[in-house]
């Protein structure tokens, strides 16, 4: 009899924690779901359904790409403005990002394809800048002109990506990629890397022909 109430209660109590877990299981899945609603609210990248391409989904979608500024390797300014009427991918690097190095020569091979078509790529490098140092400033740029040399990048690139972070929501991953079309909306997003497939059917969505 005695055995038998210690093997009842201990069978009591596994239950008891397996009914713990749960509702902390479902506390944690309700609080990361308000979590996500949050960062939505202030123009963040947040996670999608499974199967979507990128992993992640973006309020931008549908919306006009934010409006930016930057300087490009040689210290001239370059707006998003000045490239209207084109489709675009906005494509955030750096070089010290592994990923990055794979995508590249994807992104190289398919802005040559499609370049014809009225498509082009704005590289934005999110590597650091000291312009607080000129000498330091100029090796961080000597940095990124290595990398887009030894990867070919036949199209423009600009730095202080970072300045962008907050309007383009987030950039917590790299490469994070922008898919804009000719009338300056975002189609598409994909942070992380995916597939030379998946960015080439998010150019053909930018320049309208569908998937």
């Amino acid at each position: 009899m005695k055995r038998n109430t210690i093997v009842i209660t201990a069978v009591l109590f596994v239950l008891a924690i397996f009914a713990w877990a749960g509702w902390a299981n479902w506390e944690y899945r309700k609080q990361a779901a308000e979590r996500l609603l949050a960062n939505a609210a202030q123009g963040e990248l947040v996670a999608a359904a499974a199967g979507d391409a990128g992993g992640m989904v973006s309020p931008l979608v549908g919306k006009p790409a934010p409006a930016f500024a930057l300087e490009d390797l040689s210290g001239n300014m370059v707006s998003l403005s000045k490239y209207k009427g084109k489709a675009l991918l906005i494509n955030f690097w750096a070089t010290w990002c592994g990923p990055c190095k794979l995508e590249t020569p994807w992104l190289v091979d398919l802005r040559n394809q499609y370049a014809s078509q009225g498509f082009e790529i704005i590289g934005v490098s999110t590597d650091d800048i000291d312009r607080s140092d000129k000498e330091k400033l100029g090796e961080e740029k000597k940095e990124i002109a290595r990398f887009v040399e030894q990867m070919h990048m036949p199209y423009p690139v600009l730095i202080e990506g970072d300045l962008l972070s907050k309007p383009y929501g987030g950039l917590d991953a790299m490469p994070t990629s922008f898919f804009v079309d000719r009338t300056g909306k975002v189609v598409a997003v994909q942070m992380g890397i995916t597939s030379k497939d998946d960015i080439a059917s998010n150019i053909r969505k930018a320049l309208g022909e569908g998937n």
